[in-house]
């Protein structure tokens, strides 16, 4: 009964439409982002550095960028980033008209995300803030949800920081999934990924906390915006909030770029089938068969002709 009544709900609430599909996808995804990522840092600050520290922090977002890459990889590639849906469109790997759908999921993914957040550490934020949420001062909590600038960095320095960031990240994607490289085994995938947020994390986080991900920035930004920290989340660092969105865009572009016409260019065709190392073998021993054969005879001549 139980069976009939699942295949019926499947029959009239199952969507028809792919991208409905992937669009709920690629939102779950960043929500599992952004909820294990942000929660991680908000444990650390509320608990004042006795439940985490920057290691947390950083196993936070890679392990929730792995486990979001296996919540929506099966549906829509499980990009949850605004950065990788451009470079998959540049490379062709992704319909242009579905971008759009991909970036609004992505956001409302994120800002679902940070809501959350806060709703499950509420009374802690106001244990810790005394309910005046700030983004500067001894109990600044704004940076729990979107990155700030240190104070050695410049806007350049910041801007150059995500292109080389999201660059790294979406190169080292590609080499991941593709099928013409090493790749990661099937299945994989996601972790293979999640150790390269790591590796960002641990090597590429001390001008700004590598954000490299323009719905995880910009989306938990918009909710302290609304949910109390205020327009003080746009305007601070000389109106910071812009460079963790463009930046990313264009460092994802380079990275594709690059890692296209470094490795995935060079890749043999498929109607362009290498030798097997075998047959090659067996065509070096013929040749050196018909050498022999021809020294055979040239010395038979030779003998005849002195003769």
């Amino acid at each position: 009964m139980e069976i009939k009544h699942m295949r019926s709900m499947r029959k009239h609430c199952a969507l028809k439409h792919g991208i409905l599909k992937e669009f709920l996808a690629e939102f779950l995804g960043t929500f599992v982002l952004v909820l294990f990522g942000c929660g991680s840092a908000a444990q650390t600050v509320l608990s004042r550095n006795t439940l985490g520290e920057p290691l947390t922090v950083h196993m936070g977002f890679s392990i929730g960028l792995m486990m979001a890459s296996y919540v929506a990889g099966g549906v829509s590639g499980g990009h949850v980033n605004p950065a990788v849906s451009l470079a998959m469109v540049i490379l062709g790997k992704l319909k242009i008209w579905k971008f759009p759908f991909y970036v609004i999921a992505q956001f409302l993914g994120g800002f679902t995300g940070a809501a959350a957040v806060f709703g499950l550490y509420y009374d802690a934020f106001m244990d810790f803030t005394s309910g005046i949420l700030s983004v500067t001062g001894i109990n600044a909590t704004g940076h729990i949800f979107a990155s700030y600038p240190g104070r050695h960095l410049t806007v350049l320095g910041g801007f150059i920081d995500q292109i080389v960031g999201t660059g790294m990240l979406v190169l080292c994607i590609l080499a991941i999934i593709d099928g013409g490289n090493i790749g990661a085994p099937r299945g994989m995938e996601p972790l293979a990924i999640g150790l390269t947020v790591m590796a960002i994390a641990v090597s590429m986080g001390l001008n700004c906390g590598y954000p490299v991900n323009p719905a995880r920035d910009l989306g938990p930004r918009l909710f302290t915006a609304v949910a109390g920290w205020g327009m003080e989340v746009f305007s601070i660092a000389n109106y910071w909030w812009w460079i963790p969105v463009a930046g990313p865009m264009v460092g994802g572009v380079v990275g594709a770029v690059v890692y296209y016409l470094f490795i995935e260019l060079h890749h043999r065709r498929c109607d362009e089938p290498e030798k097997p190392h075998e047959e090659e073998e067996e065509e070096e021993e013929e040749d050196e068969e018909e050498d022999d054969d021809d020294s055979s005879l040239k010395d038979k001549y030779e003998m005849i002709t002195m003769s």
